[in-house]
């Protein structure tokens, strides 16, 4: 079997809880409501690049609890792949404590688990081989981002890596993550995290930076503004779907779902962060990070795929 795109990072719980505002040090805030989802941003990716019927797959670690439990057989229900996740008969899987004000925005707090024990020698390189493009996210720790860095290594050349950086790997730097840059198809910052890796002030600039290191592709996630993409020949600014926002909480994560089924079903380089815009929008209209993720005919129903 030969996927369209295989995920690799980390798969943790949601533990969300609606705030009345998020608490700065010495406040106090109060909670009137939870819900508890399952989530990782390249597992949120991957869900909604099965949504929208791509053959999906998934590369990461997590512990025979309850939690581990609810994570595959969500992955089961949505048709991902499991074969490439890793079942740790000790210690906790990751979880993430999630507190979302009334305007949609948040705060995290992330509690690893064995995210952060994945060894390479506990993955398949034939596994991660059999893929059109291979998904990577951030890990807190060190020793998983040098399983994901071997992996790379090991990588044949016709799989294409597509790289959504979040803050953890964004604080690396171009020089932290030298080999991913070198190696990567498409890069899918937000501008925030696109400043931190490049030390560019305007997004733009940052992309021309990634580009000059080898990147083919890069879209910059500008949020309310939509999405900014270039591969150097071509540069578009493509404005956001207007909704009403309730949860931001896996809204990166549901962009680049959109945006690589576009590269995957080889669209423009516009009508992808148009895509991209759309499966985000979609997201921020329901609490959680999968909720809201769109189906195919949902897609095809809002824009033209070519």
């Amino acid at each position: 079997m030969i996927f369209d795109v295989i995920g690799f990072g980390a798969l943790n719980i949601d533990k969300l809880y609606k705030v009345n505002k998020i608490a700065s040090a010495e406040e106090e805030s109060f909670i009137y409501s939870y819900e508890e989802a399952c989530g990782g941003s390249a597992a949120n990716t991957v869900v909604g690049l099965a949504r929208l019927g791509l053959k999906t797959g998934y590369i990461g670690k997590l512990a025979m609890d309850e939690e581990g439990r609810k994570l595959l057989e969500e992955f089961k229900r949505e048709g991902v792949n499991i074969d490439g996740i890793v079942v740790s008969e000790t210690g906790r899987s990751g979880t993430v404590l999630g507190f979302v004000d009334p305007k949609g925005e948040r705060a995290l707090y992330v509690d690893p688990g064995v995210n952060d024990t994945l060894d390479f020698e506990e993955i398949s390189v034939e596994y991660a081989s059999k893929t059109r493009f291979l998904h990577l996210t951030s890990f807190v720790g060190e020793k998983t981002f040098q399983t994901q860095k071997k992996l790379v290594e090991n990588l044949p050349g016709n799989v294409k890596l597509t790289i959504d950086p979040g803050e953890l790997y964004a604080r690396k730097g171009l020089h932290g993550l030298k080999l991913f840059i070198k190696r990567a198809f498409a890069v899918i910052p937000n501008a925030g995290e696109l400043k931190l890796l490049t030390s560019e002030d305007n997004y733009k600039k940052g992309a021309e930076r990634l580009l000059a290191e080898g990147v083919k592709i890069v879209a910059v996630k500008l949020g309310r503004k939509g999405c900014y993409v270039t591969n150097g020949q071509e540069k578009h600014l493509v404005p956001s779907f207007k909704v009403q926002v309730v949860d931001t909480t896996g809204a990166g994560d549901a962009f680049s779902a959109g945006f690589i089924y576009g590269l995957t079903t080889n669209q423009s380089l516009k009508k992808c962060g148009e895509i991209g815009n759309f499966v985000a929008s979609r997201c921020i209209t329901r609490i959680g990070a999968r909720n809201g993720l769109p189906t195919l005919r949902e897609l095809k129903q809002a824009i033209k795929l070519q």
